[in-house]
């Protein structure tokens, strides 16, 4: 059993601001082992299962938030960047399930330091003509690569959001979003456990039915800046909706990796580079 975990930081236990995720932050040091125990929490609970691989993905900002010799000794880790498939580089049809950890809400959301990719850059997503932020187009994608999505973790709303996507999704809330920087905390000790059973209990269950074959959709993204949206016109493919919004037609997981094109633009011209 093959088994791949995509680690974000937003929705991690215990944090609730910029300066808890960001390099530079001062609870970053922290915020990153509590990233790393929340992994490790779910990666216990893959082992148990019987996972014989697990392949973490460190898919937040940087994408060097994970330090290798704070995890589970089982863990196969992707660090750094760049990564043409972001924050599902490395995943394959070969992979029994995908794992979200510290997976957040998107934009618009009142969910813990909710945001779609790239903070406030972009102010919304569509996939086709269903809003989507980092969580939907996850799924979507994974679903199109052949591999189910079998467990989140994150705030409530985050929860909330895989729930409305994919109903068969075990989910686990860590924390109980008060607003955007605040939160009602679970207890550490509670909200690990919690994880590894969740991640166990799925794992060991009936598998989910297999994933229907990609068809082809329309990615569409509305940017605070109009700039932005101009210049991705430039790229072959790309169509304007209206003066920030731009789209494109294609299939998963090619659309995606357009994605990371546009974000990759979007940071050159912004001075903001993606953080997801």
């Amino acid at each position: 059993m093959r088994i791949y975990i995509s680690a974000d930081m937003e929705g991690v236990t215990g944090l609730v601001d910029a300066d808890d995720v960001q390099p530079g932050g001062r609870d970053y040091e922290r915020g990153r082992l509590m990233m790393a125990e929340d992994v490790n929490a779910a990666v216990r609970g893959a082992v148990a299962a019987g996972a014989t691989e697990i392949t973490v993905n460190d898919a937040h900002g940087p994408m060097r938030n994970l330090l290798p010799e704070s995890l589970h000794p089982a863990v196969r880790l992707i660090r750094g960047k760049p990564k043409h498939m972001g924050m599902l580089e490395g995943l394959t049809p070969e992979h029994d399930a995908l794992i979200c950890v510290g997976y957040h809400s998107r934009a618009g959301a009142l969910g813990v330091l909710s945001h779609s990719f790239m903070g406030h850059e972009i102010e919304d997503m569509w996939l086709d003509s269903r809003p989507v932020g980092e969580i939907g187009l996850t799924h979507a994608t994974a679903a199109a690569i052949g591999v189910p999505v079998t467990v989140l973790t994150g705030d409530d709303c985050a929860c909330t959001e895989m729930s409305e996507c994919d109903a068969s999704v075990r989910t686990v809330a860590v924390k109980y979003a008060r607003d955007r920087f605040a939160a009602d905390l679970r207890p550490a000790e509670e909200a690990h456990a919690a994880i590894e059973k969740a991640v166990a209990s799925s794992l060991s269950g009936p598998p989910k039915a297999p994933v229907a074959p990609a068809t082809p959709s329309t990615l569409t993204v509305r940017w605070q800046s109009a700039s932005v949206a101009s210049t991705l016109l430039g790229i072959p493919g790309v169509t304007s909706a209206d003066s920030r919004t731009v789209q494109a037609q294609g299939t998963l997981p090619g659309l995606y990796r357009l994605f990371g094109v546009w974000m990759r633009v979007a940071a050159s011209l912004t001075n903001q580079p993606p953080y997801c």
